[in-house]
């Protein structure tokens, strides 16, 4: 059966990406208080967001554990004092929400659209965006890559939260990342998609506006 909502007639459902789709994107300035808790030289900031990203992927996986993945970035085992800064500095970057973006999904939400949330995040992370408000109010369902043990763009992570939308036809969930490769994985799934790039009209068209 196919649902009809007063948000998107032409949707069953939306999954949406977190950071830089609700998530606003870390500052400079959160980067740099970061690297001076790892006691990172301050002069090489642009070495230090080499290695927290070089052992991303696996952290976000949940291959790695909080200490394995800042022991790989800086090279040696923090001491539990350590980590639980940078455990902490770290989460902080990633927890700023854009209030343009959570507007459209309140009245997507109240038009009776369901919401999911998918991201790549390790499992604190998570745990901290499961115990937002927002997500509590807004999310049908969040699915995270720590939990589901693989990351997008690989495609296991999009049909679990495919399935969990219960639609039957792909082409009526509207998939939302920042990611152009991201965006791209969902379509050879069916799924309809927005690459966001922060157009907030592009994010309300997609979401609010019926087909013409």
């Amino acid at each position: 059966m196919t649902r009809t909502t007063s948000a998107h007639p032409g949707l069953d459902a939306a999954i949406l990406d977190y950071n830089g789709v609700l998530g606003a994107q870390p500052v400079h300035d959160q980067w740099r208080h970061l690297a001076r808790t790892a006691h990172w030289p301050e002069q090489d900031l642009a070495g230090f967001q080499e290695a927290v990203w070089a052992a991303r992927p696996a952290y976000d996986a949940g291959q790695l554990s909080d200490m394995a993945y800042w022991a790989k970035v800086l090279g040696a085992h923090p001491g539990p004092r350590l980590l639980r800064q940078l455990r902490d500095a770290d989460t902080d970057m990633w927890t700023t929400t854009d209030d343009r973006v959570l507007a459209v999904l309140e009245r997507a939400h109240q038009g009776g659209l369901p919401l999911f949330l998918l991201s790549n995040a390790p499992a604190h992370l998570s745990d901290v965006l499961d115990a937002t408000d927002w997500c509590r109010r807004l999310m049908t369902r969040a699915f995270y890559s720590a939990r589901l043990q693989t990351n997008k763009p690989g495609p296991a992570a999009y049909r679990q939260a495919l399935s969990a939308t219960g639609a039957r036809d792909p082409r009526r969930v509207l998939f939302v990342d920042d990611r152009a490769e991201n965006c791209q994985a969902a379509e050879r799934l069916g799924l309809r998609t927005l690459h966001y790039t922060g157009r907030i009209a592009d994010l309300e068209a997609a979401l609010l506006h019926g087909p013409h």
